[in-house]
């Protein structure tokens, strides 16, 4: 398997490219594995966020172009400049696949520009280009202008407004009006304190496999597996998720504080999209699932609102009002927001102004519980970075700081990183998860609570669904699914195959149909908790120890009182004391010397 990478320094113009070594790739495997050995070794975990040492590493697994059904995705990677700590995104949709076709399977940035650039790759020919053109306008517009200017296929990564301006919620944007989103961690200031507006691919090159039968004969099985079980996701997309996370305590609501909202919710689900706004669907590359939303009504035509945005933008804002949430939502789409950081820092902001911590004259308009019109005029503000917009685009922590006046207690996030809209008072297993998860508050990174909710995963001896009112075994739980969520994360492919049985001897088989490596469970297990050990490694090195794997007091200590998780609050402190005993960790909760030497990588305590 061929890997070339593109190294640009921004400063100094300089261009390189070089192959991975195999057995790099092989311990690291690509996408979250690769990029994080990549940034360790480009990056020091002291740097600024925002200083031209930090790199920006963009990166693709090797199930990307293979025709893997949902491997249409890559990963970003950097130095978070909201949590202050280690950062990555995942993105569907088509730029992963078209920076493949470029000939490279990820690009490695340094540096600052001094005006803004734009870096352009074709088939292997790589340029820096004028963007002075294209600084201020949105994610839209720089996706059309891009693919003009290509005039061949091509796919294109860019940042709004908002990473522009230096908002620390900003993300990465892809596909235009279809918005797929590397949100979470700012990865978009990031982008933009290095004045790079976009990344522009596309080229004919395809990736030689080992054993090209093999790989279709699996990937034709799962294909149809996928399209028979998902058939739920395809009509009705993530969305379609929202009333069962109503019904058992899961959505949030009112800056986390509510138990139930029914009626309202109805308004909200993908039904209720499916019968008013929607005009069709789409998805990723090799994807047969096509979960994506398109709708269109007044000035809004785009991407829907997913499970996540219809929970931030909407319940935990108490918005019932479909339209209301979906052009927020393009909004964010837009300027390049994260939606889940910019509703939870909007359901702060509410909070804040219901409690007489902040006034109207501070925020320039009254900001009520409910008010879908005020949601939108805050995302203008926010996506501008205009008067209190520049202290909420700052994200919960560092907004609550600024704030003061007890501010603090209504911020929800884990490390900085605002939850998901997803419940650790209904699913327990998320409370280890948010609070030992790399990034900070995230439900992907191990995807217990799926086996909470309606899935089984033999491969790790779960065969029914677990009890999700108990704390018992939920530390542990945490520890092989964070490791196997972070090989699908390496090898890059969609989570939801999961729910369709994709076991780990699939994995196997499409590793080596493309690589031609015999690997065995025992050498995938290793590399993956070798990629979880190097990420916690770097956390470390930023200063982060046990005592940040926490909870907002919130979670913690404050029940919904009604609705399908009324009384229930996670024991943290029991869930992680099987947790560090089962990872083996010091009393500090950080990896030791013997772990970095077995997993081979005790070089970088050095670094």
């Amino acid at each position: 398997m061929k890997m070339q990478m593109v190294h640009v320094n921004l400063s100094s113009k300089a261009i390189e490219t070089f192959s991975v070594e195999e057995s790099i790739a092989r311990r690291y495997i690509g996408g979250s594995g690769l990029g994080t050995y990549f940034f360790f070794k480009y990056s020091q975990p002291e740097v600024e966020p925002l200083s031209p040492e930090n790199s920006l590493i963009f990166m693709n697994g090797p199930f990307q172009g293979t025709g893997i059904p949902t491997s249409g995705r890559h990963q970003i990677i950097s130095k978070s400049p909201l949590t202050g700590a280690f950062g990555e995104s995942d993105a569907g949709g088509t730029f992963g696949y078209h920076l493949l076709r470029s000939g490279y399977y990820g690009i490695i940035i340094e540096g600052e520009a001094d005006t803004p650039l734009y870096l352009s790759i074709r088939d292997g020919e790589i340029s820096l280009c004028d963007a002075s053109s294209l600084w201020g306008k949105d994610s839209f517009e720089t996706e059309e202008f891009l693919k003009k200017e290509f005039n061949a296929p091509c796919g294109v990564s860019c940042i709004g407004p908002a990473g522009e301006k230096l908002a620390l919620i900003a993300g990465i944007m892809h596909d235009g009006s279809h918005a797929r989103a590397a949100g979470r961690c700012g990865l978009g200031a990031v982008m933009g304190s290095k004045k790079l507006k976009a990344i522009v691919a596309g080229g004919s090159y395809r990736p030689d496999l080992f054993d090209k039968e093999e790989v279709n004969a699996l990937s034709k099985e799962k294909h149809l597996l996928f399209s028979q079980k998902l058939k739920g996701m395809t009509r009705f997309g993530t969305a379609g998720g929202v009333s069962l996370a109503e019904e058992y305590g899961d959505l949030p609501i009112k800056n986390w504080q509510q138990g139930s909202w029914k009626p309202e919710v109805s308004s909200l689900t993908g039904e209720a999209m499916a019968d008013t706004i929607l005009t069709e669907n789409y998805g990723c590359m090799a994807c047969p699932i096509r979960c994506g939303r398109e709708v269109a009504f007044d000035t809004v035509a785009g991407a829907g609102p997913e499970y996540e945005t219809i929970g931030m933008l909407g319940s935990n804002c108490l918005v019932n009002d479909l339209k209301d949430v979906a052009r927020a939502a393009d909004l964010c789409n837009r300027y390049g927001l994260d939606t889940i950081s910019t509703g939870s820092v909007i359901a702060f902001a509410m909070e804040l102004f219901d409690r007489h911590i902040i006034t109207e004259e501070e925020i320039g308009f009254p900001l009520r519980w409910g008010d879908g019109k005020a949601v939108i005029r805050m995302v203008e503000t926010i996506g501008k970075r205009e008067g209190i917009g520049a202290i909420l685009s700052l994200g919960t922590r560092k907004a609550a700081e600024k704030i003061g006046k007890g501010a603090e207690h209504y911020a929800i996030h884990v490390k900085g990183l605002e939850l998901p809209a997803h419940d650790p008072r209904c699913y327990k297993s998320l409370a280890t998860g948010y609070a030992t998860s790399n990034r900070g508050a995230c439900h992907l990174s191990g995807y217990t609570y799926a086996c909470e909710r309606n899935a089984t995963y033999p491969d790790f001896g779960i065969t029914e669904v677990l009890d999700r009112s108990t704390d018992e075994e939920k530390g542990k739980l945490n520890v092989p699914f964070q490791n196997y969520m972070g090989i699908l994360d390496s090898l890059k492919i969609c989570k939801f195959p999961f729910l369709a049985t994709v076991s780990i001897n699939d994995l196997l088989t499409w590793i080596h149909g493309i690589t031609g490596w015999e690997m065995t469970r025992e050498e995938l297990e290793e590399i993956a908790d070798r990629i979880f050990t190097l990420k916690r490694l770097f956390n470390g090195r930023c200063g982060l120890t046990k005592k940040d794997d926490t909870l907002p007091e919130r979670i913690l200590k404050e029940p919904r009182k009604t609705g399908g998780a009324a009384d229930t609050l996670p024991d943290l402190e029991k869930q992680l004391k099987e947790y560090y005993s089962l990872r083996g960790w010091n009393e500090d909760g950080l990896p030791t010397y013997e772990q970095l030497k077995r997993l081979g990588i005790e070089e970088f305590l050095a670094i």
